[in-house]
């Protein structure tokens, strides 16, 4: 059995292959990068490093070449108007694993792909459709939000900054990146995964609820700011957010705001064989870890 993950000096996939290399041999590993020289270090532990880009298909038929279970990490291309790119990049993975004779595809998709109208979710349900329309058995393993994407709220909020959000009353399952990695890397390495859905998410809970929570772990209360789309745009761009992601931003806010990361599951438990790491938890580690850097 061999096994490739796309993506795997990407920010989940450099973790999704440490997990793996915890369990399954050196040699029955193998990851796809654009830059084989960024993943000179899994080289040199035994990993087969290949080159694999997304927007040349010929070099994924290489790539996906004698694999048995390949790992499509979804596209990073994540600004406002990108599903076009995204849906052409992940089928021409589908198509390249349908012509490697792959004989399991796990898909890292969106909450709620199937019926959800946050703005990233087409390009992840497009792809579902396309895997499933290859025949092969899949695993689709829908993560909510890292609790990393708060970093800027965490490190602003550390230095007397309010937290600042327009996602109302809406709920959103962080959890931190290397859980999610760990989960990913059981679907992969084990066995009777074949046709699932996971929806890998920690406790729903809103942004007031996480800063309350971020505050206790600080010893403080987080002023906390609710504002309308318009004014939160205004701020990020004052912040230095370049202007073409301001809309990707604010479709953020407006698909939380309306429940697009709210769901209720237990798989993320199951598949890593405890429960996730608490919040204030989690929390606290990466407040250490944010602390650290600065000093």
């Amino acid at each position: 059995m061999k096994i490739l993950v796309t993506g795997a000096t990407g920010q989940l996939g450099s973790k999704i292959v440490e997990s793996l290399i915890k369990t399954v041999p050196a040699e029955q590993l193998a990851v796809s990068v654009r830059n084989p020289e960024k993943a000179a270090g899994l080289k040199a532990r035994g990993v087969d490093v290949r080159y694999g880009d997304f927007d040349k298909p010929e070099t994924l038929d290489t790539a996906f070449s004698g694999i048995d279970r390949l790992l499509i990490i979804s596209s990073s291309e994540v600004r406002l108007g990108g599903d076009e790119i995204r849906i052409k990049q992940h089928a021409n993975a589908v198509a390249a694993a349908e012509r490697a004779n792959v004989k399991f595809i796990a898909f890292t998709s969106a909450p709620k792909a199937s019926n959800s109208d946050f703005f990233l979710v087409p390009a992840y349900k497009a792809t579902e459709e396309a895997i499933i329309k290859t025949g092969i058995p899949y695993s689709f393993i829908k993560n909510n939000w890292y609790l990393e994407n708060e970093i800027g709220n965490i490190k602003g909020a550390m230095t007397g900054s309010p937290w600042i959000t327009a996602t109302g009353n809406g709920k959103v399952g962080w959890t931190l990146r290397r859980e999610l990695a760990e989960a990913t890397a059981a679907v992969l390495a084990g066995d009777g995964h074949e046709n699932t859905i996971y929806e890998l998410t920690g406790k729903p809970m809103t942004h007031k609820e996480l800063a309350s929570n971020l505050g206790a772990v600080l010893g403080k209360e987080i002023p906390f700011q609710q504002v309308d789309d318009d004014t939160y745009a205004e701020i990020m761009k004052g912040a230095g957010v370049p202007e073409d992601f301001l809309p990707m931003l604010t479709s953020t806010e407006k698909g939380i705001r309306e429940g697009g990361l709210e769901v209720e599951s237990d798989d993320l438990e199951k598949l890593l064989g405890r429960p996730a790491t608490p919040i204030q938890e989690a929390l606290t580690q990466i407040v250490n870890q944010l602390s650290q850097t600065e000093n």
